[in-house]
């Protein structure tokens, strides 16, 4: 089996969330990833919850960002740190981390030093604003650009409170598109011979995820907000709520007063336009007749008219529904500290190459010794390195 990345070589200098989740990509399709981390510390999720036993270190958030790498600890600090970490970019192709702008550039690891080491050494940033203007010195994190992106401030119904997303929805996207301009690089670097800077930012993200809110918004300063459609809603029926997508087809209002048992209200509400100022009547008749019976009952009847219809579950539920290990979304480890432990693998399936396991996630410098060894570094004894 031929991994797709197999032969190139990561140098990871991120942490937590939007760059990990990147660069363990990278490794699983096949990358050589050598994660460089601080001396005693190392990656900032290593100490999650603030548990800095060997057991925190190598806590279940951080082993599910970093499996299949090597740990390498540098004070990139020191001098034979900063040359380490220069005769690594020698023999590498890829350099990724997630500071804020100019970090890299200060610690001497910018794109203009380290291409004149390597030419074909591609640099890949993901910041929380991008790397010049108002907002390039903030510290990037996911709250923070789901606030300031528009993100946070739509609700489904003007009723609703308005709160933080709980998941990390901006960091996995920026960093999926990180792995995106990774990958353009290396084709072009194919045709060129030469490396390139690639930039991504949790704000552009997000702001891009809003494609189509954005040109209906520029062209007709119109919000267009999916959630607050008017036959889409959650609904509680006696034993847990579902969810009701009345779109994509001729008309949905009459398919779904058919599934529920109501009289056909589309003759009085015809259009987008008439149950847009009706949508309170429409969502509270639909919710006084689901309330009556079971979710099972619910969806069964309105997948009879083909509506897009949904139990609203917990993440323990979906993660012990059949349909997710069919998927082969799941990676079983054995931590050598922690124990037996379930990851989630990943979505992107390919045939001739599945994802597999062939690091567990490092412990913190497992591998040091045997990089300084692989690629023939040199510590300084006199200027600690590690």
């Amino acid at each position: 089996m031929v991994h797709p990345l197999e032969g190139v070589r990561v140098i990871d200098f991120t942490q937590v969330m939007l760059g990990p989740c990147a660069t363990q990509m990278l490794a699983d399709f096949g990358a050589d990833v050598i994660k460089i981390e601080r001396p005693g510390a190392g990656d900032l999720s290593r100490n999650f919850m603030g548990d800095a036993s060997e057991a925190g270190q190598n806590n279940a958030v951080f082993c599910s960002l970093n499996r299949n790498k090597r740990s390498v600890e540098i004070d990139t600090k020191s001098d034979a740190g900063r040359q380490m970490v220069y005769d690594l970019v020698r023999v590498s192709d890829v350099v990724v981390d997630n500071f804020r702008a100019g970090v890299m550039d200060r610690l001497g690891f910018g794109y203009e030093t380290l291409k004149t080491i390597n030419p074909r050494i591609i640099c890949a940033s993901g910041t929380g604003f991008g790397e010049k203007g108002p907002y390039a010195h903030k510290g990037g994190q996911d709250v923070l650009a789901q606030a300031m992106t528009g993100v946070m401030e739509k609700t489904s119904d003007p009723s609703i409170p308005r709160s933080i997303y709980p998941t990390t929805l901006c960091d996995y996207t920026a960093g999926m598109h990180l792995v995106q301009g990774v990958l353009a690089a290396l084709l072009t670097r194919e045709k060129t011979g030469h490396g390139q800077k690639v930039s991504v930012s949790l704000y552009d993200s997000i702001i891009a995820m809003q494609m189509q809110e954005a040109a209906q918004w520029s062209k007709h300063r119109e919000i267009l907000n999916w959630a607050a459609m008017p036959l889409t809603g959650l609904f509680d029926a006696i034993d847990g709520p579902l969810v009701i997508v009345g779109a994509f087809k001729q008309n949905p209002l009459r398919d779904i007063c058919a599934a529920l048992g109501l009289e056909d209200l589309s003759p009085q509400y015809p259009d987008l336009a008439s149950q847009r100022a009706n949508k309170p009547f429409l969502q509270d008749t639909f919710r006084r007749q689901i309330a009556t019976n079971t979710v099972a009952h619910w969806l069964a009847r309105l997948e009879e008219q083909d509506l897009l219809c949904a139990p609203v579950r917990s993440l323990g539920v979906a993660l012990d529904d059949p349909q997710t290990a069919i998927n082969d979304m799941f990676i079983d480890i054995d931590h050598p500290v922690i124990g037996p432990l379930r990851l989630l693998g990943s979505p992107v399936h390919l045939s001739d190459a599945p994802v597999v396991l062939r690091h567990v996630p490092p412990r913190l410098g497992e591998h040091t010794d045997e990089v300084i060894a692989e690629f023939g570094l040199v510590r300084d004894k006199r200027r600690a390195a590690v």
